[in-house]
């Protein structure tokens, strides 16, 4: 019997999951991960992530009583942070803090540089280039920090800096470079031109980058006796190349539709990622891609979402003085919906939030986007919390909704449903929400982590299975649907009226 090993790095932790080639997860492990912050920068060190990855590797296996020999294949799925090494290969801080994790907005100034441009490269990106990016954050090291700059010896998205520890090859993944690095796959691959006008034209040599990238659910080496050694898995094994999280979510569970999906993915947690596939490009302002190959071969990925969202829900309990444990949201969620069924739509209907507290990313692509909130009272405490922590939910379930609009009006698929997957999927109170005020069905996988999900698919692809659509079609579950309510979406109307005007005033403020 063959099994695949998946680890997915997110923003708090790192996750690994052991699955049978029919997709079914057998057992899966979490260990957190620290991050530093101080004085508006923010940092993670990729020791302390390969630390957690082995840690939950062992402890997945060890759940699911697979044994080292029975697993066929790796695979890496993380977010979009940059890992930042010397000439040496060693981390480029001499504090071993190496990695700018994906949400630092420390590049807000050389992203707008760049904008300025009006490369080319922008029509990929939605206009406009996010400071999540790695060409802002590199450009800003370049810039700021020179002394850095002359000692780096490479640059890595954390899910090839992976699979570069797991194998020792350079290789890095199409998934990662179209996504975040301006890479164009459908347009000659690296534009020098453009790192020549942003002043960056070293880059490529700085970063270490490939003249080529590797197709997800290829392999791009094979396990090293040393990372096998610490993984507790066996050396020789096919490590497939890595996956921006978003995008292996987007493959499990879209990577056994049509080429035309009739549904978009999800993937909602710390911040929440739209993601539609396509078999022709097509662009919007604010929505990244098209990215041709960056899920499925010929398959355009497109990406539209929102900067913060689990994050926020855990903001607005930390404003009121509760630490956002999970107890406590289920204790919150429990509360509000003693309200609801005892206030209807009423509740807490005085409320109104903007959730752009990090910025928007769609539709606006505006990174210097901030929340608003209108309504408060002098109210604190457990109910003031709850108040507010709904309303919340309901801002970013509107957000949802005007991004799904926004896509599907500039000629995204006209998908009739969402797929969800990650941490909001765990909470009925939002996965209801969003049906009904997107006024279309969420659909919940029978398998749990779709994200794993998909990086088991690739990992198999470049393993067992030998073929990224046959592993999709092999390892794919179905879903349970939730309807939305017309009663509740019509209601809801209103909100979004509200929610349209607020964002019309803080422009008009914004101009003045």
């Amino acid at each position: 019997m063959s099994f695949i090993c998946a680890i997915d790095v997110g923003t708090a932790s790192a996750r690994a999951g052991i699955f049978d080639l029919e997709g079914r997860l057998l057992g899966r492990e979490s260990r957190p991960i620290i991050l530093w912050q101080e004085g508006g920068l923010s940092a993670l060190s990729s020791s302390n992530i390969i630390e957690a990855i082995c840690d939950a590797v062992q402890a997945a296996l060890a759940m699911a009583r697979v044994e080292p020999r029975e697993v066929a294949a790796l695979g890496f799925d993380a977010t979009c942070s940059l890992v930042l090494r010397n000439r040496s290969g060693g981390p480029l801080m001499e504090n071993g803090r190496d990695t700018i994790p994906w949400f630092d907005h420390r590049a807000l100034h050389e992203a707008a540089k760049i904008d300025k441009t009006g490369d080319k490269v922008l029509d990929y990106l939605g206009k406009t280039i996010s400071p999540e990016m790695q060409v802002p954050k590199l450009l800003w090291l370049k810039q700021q920090r020179p002394d850095l700059w002359e000692a780096l010896g490479g640059a890595y998205d954390l899910a090839d800096f992976l699979t570069l520890w797991a194998t020792g090859s350079t290789r890095r993944s199409i998934c990662t470079l179209a996504a975040k690095w301006t890479y164009l796959p459908d347009a000659g691959g690296w534009q020098q031109a453009f790192f020549d006008r942003i002043g960056l034209s070293d880059l490529r040599e700085k970063a270490a980058l490939p003249d080529a990238a590797s197709a997800v659910g290829t392999a791009i080496g094979a396990l090293t006796s040393e990372a096998a050694t610490r993984l507790g898995l066996r050396a020789g094994i096919p490590v497939a190349a890595g996956m921006i999280d978003a995008y292996a979510g987007a493959l499990g569970v879209l990577g056994n539709s049509t080429d035309a999906s009739p549904a978009l993915a999800m993937i909602a947690g710390t911040s929440t990622c739209i993601m539609a596939l396509s078999p022709q490009p097509w662009a919007a302002p604010g929505v990244w891609g098209p990215f041709d190959g960056a899920v499925l071969p010929g398959v355009q990925a497109c990406e539209g979402g929102q900067s913060a969202t689990g994050a926020l829900l855990d903001h607005v309990m930390r404003i009121n003085g509760l630490e956002p444990t999970g107890e406590t949201h289920e204790r919150i969620e429990r509360h509000i919906r003693t309200c609801l069924s005892r206030e209807g739509m009423a509740y807490a209907s005085g409320l109104h939030l903007l959730p752009d507290f990090n910025g928007n990313r769609s539709p606006f692509g505006d990174a210097m986007a901030r929340g608003t909130i209108i309504g408060l009272t002098l109210e604190r405490g457990f109910e003031a919390a709850c108040r507010l922590y709904w309303r919340a939910a309901v801002a970013l379930a509107l957000g949802v909704r005007q991004i799904v609009e926004h896509m599907q009006a500039h000629g995204g698929p006209r998908a009739d449903r969402l797929i969800l997957t990650g941490g909001h999927g765990r909470s009925e109170l939002l996965v209801q929400l969003y049906a009904d005020v997107t006024g279309r069905e969420v659909h919940l996988c029978h398998q749990p982590d779709a994200v794993l999900t998909g990086t088991a698919m690739a990992a198999a692809a470049a393993g067992p299975l030998g073929d990224i659509r046959t592993a999709a079609a092999a390892m794919s579950f179905g879903t349970r649907p939730y309807p939305p309510s017309p009663e509740r979406h019509a209601a809801f109307a209103r909100d979004y009226e509200i929610f349209l005007q607020l964002q019309s005033c803080r422009s008009a403020i914004s101009a003045l």
